[in-house]
């Protein structure tokens, strides 16, 4: 696969054949082959940090998207502490929702962000409703965040961390970098960065549902969305810049 090695005797092509078959050959390459222009239009990433710091961005969806998830919860908190009423609340907090998709649309922007606050809001409204209490409007994002943690404690105990997944989305194949026994470390090492937050709000919030703290529990929803998830994103970025995984594209068909 190197180009380094066309051109050399027949002999030593079974050598290079056995490392090339690695998923992660090019540890074994030298900088010039990884810089190569085949590797470059291949992939845009080199190393496997750098292609999972790209897909955290962008899964996140920066500053504005993280906003955006936050700006629907103030308004229905807010509206509620004040009014007491269920129903405008949950309006207040559509209704901020819709206006910020319709932004989006104008500026022809992705909605991608304000679409899955707006299902939240949804899904929030159907609890609160059903049962007439403010508190459970919040059960839905505690019951998520569990389910989450759950799920990526074991992908971690069963060696298919939830993070590796994302490098087999940029190289092509999602399974190949279990091969590599140092990538599923550092794979396992950011799920739990990941999943640290879940916990973290599954800990807080529940207890405030069960007392009925709507005020507190709205609190608790916006500084442990977008602020904690950015504190665990810069954690991973300290791992991430620590080492140079080099990352291997399956070749274009």
């Amino acid at each position: 696969m190197s180009e380094g090695g066309r051109g050399d005797s027949t002999g030593s092509e079974p050598a290079e054949s056995a490392v090339d078959s690695h998923p992660l050959a090019g540890a074994h390459r030298s900088q010039d082959t990884l810089d190569s222009p085949r590797d470059k239009a291949a992939s845009p990433h080199d190393t496997v940090e750098s292609a999972v710091r790209a897909q955290l961005a962008k899964a996140l969806g920066g500053v504005r998207g993280t906003i955006e998830a936050a700006v629907p919860t103030i308004g229905f908190t807010a509206t509620y502490l004040i009014t007491e009423q269920l129903e405008l609340a949950l309006w207040i907090g559509a209704g901020a929702a819709v206006l910020l998709l319709l932004v989006r649309l104008v500026q022809k922007s992705t909605p991608q962000f304000v679409l899955n606050s707006l299902v939240g809001i949804g899904i929030a409204a159907v609890f609160a409703l059903r049962s007439g209490k403010a508190e459970d409007a919040f059960l839905p994002g505690i019951i998520y965040n569990a389910a989450y943690a759950a799920v990526m404690v074991f992908s971690i105990a069963v060696r298919w961390p939830v993070v590796g997944f994302i490098i087999g989305s940029v190289t092509g194949d999602p399974t190949e970098w279990r091969r590599d026994p140092g990538v599923v470390r550092l794979c396992s090492r950011l799920t739990w960065l990941l999943l640290i937050p879940c916990l973290v709000r599954v800990v807080v919030q529940y207890p405030l549902y069960l007392a009925g703290e709507v005020g507190w529990l709205g609190a608790s929803k916006i500084a442990l969305g977008w602020p904690l998830q950015i504190a665990a994103l810069g954690a991973m970025v300290w791992v991430l810049t620590r080492g140079r995984t080099p990352l291997e594209s399956r070749p274009a068909a």
